[in-house]
């Protein structure tokens, strides 16, 4: 946990003095016992360190958040700052590619999750979540798509706002993952405003799910409902900051950050409230009960489907179904910034049976993971100086 999770002062307060990019979320450890692994999770074991090859495909990027690969090869990155630039498989780093949308790079604001469309090889169409500014101090969580040429996006057009805008700079998620029929997901935090996540109103701590153009499927669950986000796909949900498709189910799995302790990993289900802030494993800042809580469950609101008791602050999320790295089958890998490792959670079918942390010698704040197409992961680490890695287990 960060020093400020344990300095006694109101939420807002705390949560406000916090937004200088580094996230509680993504904090810095401050202490041994903030850094051990869940006591109540399955038993963790720490790999040797040459165990796994680590290889610096790119640095000097400024807080990275997410990356895509290129079909012709190379990678796109975004940086938080507001810049998307293209990453060369040799680590060249572009300028930065205009036409980008302006966003408001504040606190946890800034240019966040990058996604290809399914149909890139024809279309171009690059699709970018990041905080969009509003009137006066308002943002909101938006996302926009344009066609990549070159060194610029052209065509930009936002397909999705989050509504309503808010003057808070923390939580705005995001990621962006499209699903085999069609759809596109999107994932939000609460900004900070812990009672907007109940609020079917407004698209805080919600899930959407929309086409490619930002429409609105009909089978939505709350299509048709007076005083509902009509994208909403669930809701209850804190701040997400990782997202992926299920490679052997096709469900969407998500996860969240939790206050001081308690983040989750969650199955998101059509109209499905996740609990935020009624129900959660953590507590305030100030080491106080979240207000609005009533405990870890309650009736009509889904439990995590995982949960770490003491939070590491996750962000980015891969499952691996690769066949050329046989010991990483059946796992899903997860980003930890305060805790700065990365987690293997090993599965059977949906079941987590088990944990392994990797990386610690590191000492990275691990901010996006994906698998790659040589069945590497790829990796970026959050810092004014940050870096896209390629790891893979140690032939032999």
């Amino acid at each position: 946990m960060s020093r400020l999770s344990q300095i006694m002062v109101p939420f807002l307060a705390l949560a406000l003095a916090a937004c200088d990019g580094t996230d509680r979320d993504a904090a810095a450890p401050a202490s041994a016992a903030a850094r051990a692994p869940d006591a109540s999770a399955p038993a963790a074991a720490q790999r040797p360190a040459d165990a796994l090859d680590v290889e610096t495909i790119a640095t000097g990027l400024q807080h990275p958040w997410g990356v895509a690969f290129l079909p012709e090869g190379g990678y796109l990155v975004t940086e938080r700052v507001g810049n998307l630039r293209r990453v060369g498989a040799d680590g060249s780093v572009s300028a930065p590619i205009a036409g980008v949308p302006a966003v408001v790079a504040e606190g946890q604001g800034g240019l966040l999750d990058v996604a290809l469309a399914p149909d890139f090889a024809q279309s171009r169409l690059v699709y970018l979540s990041y905080s969009e500014p509003g009137d006066g101090k308002l943002a909101g969580t938006a996302v926009a798509r344009g066609r990549l040429e070159a060194d610029r996006l052209a065509d930009v057009e936002v397909i999705f706002r989050q509504q309503p805008k808010l003057d808070t700079r923390h939580h705005f998620g995001s990621r962006l993952v499209f699903t085999p029929d069609g759809y596109l997901f999107i994932t939000m935090g609460d900004r900070g405003v812990r009672p907007t996540a109940q609020d079917l109103s407004s698209h805080m701590g919600t899930v959407a799910r929309v086409r490619p153009d930002g429409s609105v499927p009909e089978d939505n669950p709350f299509v048709g409902r007076e005083g509902a986000q009509p994208e909403t796909w669930s809701y209850g949900h804190r701040n997400q900051q990782g997202a992926a498709l299920n490679p052997w189910t096709g469900q969407l799995w998500t996860h969240e950050h939790g206050p001081r302790g308690g983040d989750e990993v969650n199955i998101p289900q059509a109209g499905r409230n996740y609990g935020w802030p009624i129900v959660t494993h953590g507590i305030n800042y100030s080491g106080q009960p979240i207000p609005e809580a009533v405990g870890r469950e309650q009736d009509g609101m889904e439990p995590p489907h995982h949960v770490w008791e003491v939070s590491p602050g996750v962000s980015g999320m891969a499952f691996y179904d690769d066949p050329r790295h046989p010991r990483w089958q059946r796992s899903l890998f997860v980003g930890a910034l305060a805790q700065r490792q990365l987690i293997r959670l090993s599965l059977d079918g949906d079941r987590v049976v088990g944990e392994e942390r990797l990386l610690g010698e590191l000492q990275a704040r691990i901010r996006d993971v994906r698998v790659g197409p040589d069945g590497a992961l790829y990796l970026l680490t959050d810092d004014i100086n940050g870096s896209l890695l390629r790891v893979a287990p140690t032939e032999g």
